[in-house]
C-alpha cells in the first residue's frame, strides 16, 4: 500500500520522527529501520529492552499519531487508473500497516472503493520479510503464489514476496533500483503509471506491459 499505491512518505517521517526524538535516537535511522514492516516489529527491536506492555503502548501511540496525520496523504501516480482496471476479485492489498491505519488511508485517497481484498498487519503474526504476509494475500484470492505478481517499494517487502514463492515487481518509488535488485525483484518499474493491462488472447489473463 504504503510507496505503492499510497504516498504517505511525509506523514510517516513526522510521526517517526516524533517518536525517534521521544527514545534519542536518529530519526533517518529510525525511518529506514521500520519502511515496510509493521510498526510493533520494529518497536520491539529499536527498543529491545523494554516491557512488551511498553512495546504496545508505544506501538498504540505510533498508530494513533499516523491516524491523525493525513493532510498530505495521497495516491501516488498510475494507482487509481491501475485499481480501476484490476478485477477487484483478482487483486489484494498487502499491508504492513493495521487495519484500521489501511482503511483511513485508502478512504483518504480515493482507493477504498477498488479494494475487495485487504491483510494487514493486524492479521499476521510475522511481519514482512516473512513470507506469511503475501502467502495470506493469496490465500485470499485462492489462487497459488506462484501464480502472483507482488509489486513492492520496500527490500522488506521484497524478500516477504520472493519467500511467499511469487515474482516481485519492484516500483523505485523509495529507494532506487540498485537495492531493490539487491533485494530479490524480478523487474522494476517506475510506479503504478508505468504499468498497462493488456487482455491476452481469449482467456482474459492479464498481463504487464513495462514502459
Amino acid at each position: 500500500m504504503d510507496g505503492v499505491l499510497v504516498d504517505s512518505t511525509p506523514a510517516v517521517a513526522r510521526v517517526w520522527t516524533r517518536w525517534a526524538h521521544k527514545h534519542s535516537m536518529d530519526p533517518d535511522y529510525v525511518i529506514q529501520f521500520g519502511h515496510g514492516r509493521t510498526s510493533l516489529t520494529s518497536i520491539r527491536e529499536l527498543l529491545p529492552r523494554a516491557d512488551p506492555a511498553v512495546h504496545l503502548e508505544e506501538h498504540h501511540w505510533m498508530e494513533r499519531g499516523e491516524i491523525e496525520d493525513i493532510a498530505d496523504v495521497v495516491a501516488l501516480p498510475g494507482a487509481k487508473e491501475l485499481l480501476a482496471t484490476v478485477p477487484s476479485s483478482q487483486l489484494a492489498v498487502v499491508t504492513s500497516s493495521s487495519r484500521t491505519l489501511a482503511e483511513v488511508r485508502l478512504r483518504a485517497t480515493g482507493l477504498w472503493p477498488h479494494i475487495q481484498h485487504l491483510v494487514t498487519g493486524s492479521d499476521i503474526l510475522h511481519s514482512k520479510p516473512d513470507p506469511e504476509p503475501y502467502l495470506k494475500g493469496a490465500a485470499a484470492l485462492q489462487l497459488n503464489p506462484q501464480s502472483c505478481i507482488v509489486i513492492e517499494d520496500a527490500p522488506f517487502g521484497i524478500h516477504s514476496g520472493k519467500a511467499a514463492g511469487a515474482r516481485v515487481l519492484a516500483l523505485r518509488t523509495t529507494v532506487d533500483d540498485a537495492v531493490l535488485l539487491a533485494a530479490g525483484a524480478d523487474w522494476v518499474a517506475k510506479d503504478c503509471s508505468s504499468l498497462y493491462l493488456l487482455p491476452r488472447f481469449a482467456d482474459s489473463q492479464l498481463t504487464f506491459d513495462l514502459s
